[in-house]
C-alpha cells in the first residue's frame, strides 16, 4: 500500500495529518495488517492532553493490545466516535480511519516526523523486506 506523502509518521506506526493547528491521527495500514481484526480502540476523551511519543489509548486486535503513541504534544479536540461500534473501520482504511484530532501545543514538532518515504524505508528495515 502506498503512504499518503502528505502524512507524517512514527515509529510506532502511527500516522498525522495537519490542518492548519489541528492533526488528525491513525495507525498505519503497516500497524493493522500486523494487529489483525482490530475489536475495540480505547481512545482519550475530548479536552485530554496527549504528549508526543507517549501512548494516548491503545487498539485492541484478536491477536494483541498495542499502546497508542502520539506523534505530536497538544490537546484532543475531537475523538472518533464510530469506532466504538465499528473498530473494524480502521482494518477497512487505516489511512482514511482517524482515531483523534488534536490541537498542536508546538506546530513544529511535525518537523521531526517521518515522511512517506522514509517510513517505508523503516518498515522495510524492520521486516527485512
Amino acid at each position: 500500500m502506498a503512504y499518503p506523502t502528505n502524512y507524517r509518521y512514527t515509529k510506532e506506526h502511527e500516522w498525522i495529518v495537519l490542518d492548519g493547528k489541528i492533526g488528525t491521527i491513525g495507525i498505519t495500514d503497516y500497524a493493522q495488517n500486523s494487529l489483525g481484526d482490530i475489536v475495540y480502540v480505547d481512545a482519550p476523551k475530548v479536552g485530554d492532553g496527549v504528549t508526543a511519543n507517549q501512548t494516548f489509548g491503545s487498539v485492541e486486535s484478536v491477536k494483541a493490545v498495542s499502546d497508542l503513541f502520539s506523534p505530536v504534544t497538544g490537546t484532543v479536540t475531537e475523538v472518533n466516535e464510530t469506532l466504538k461500534n465499528e473498530p473494524d473501520k480502521i482494518n477497512a482504511a487505516p489511512h482514511e480511519t482517524w482515531i483523534i484530532k488534536v490541537e498542536l501545543s508546538d506546530p513544529a514538532e511535525w518537523d521531526g516526523l517521518l515522511e512517506a518515504a522514509a517510513y517505508e524505508a523503516f518498515i522495510a528495515e524492520e521486516t527485512g523486506s
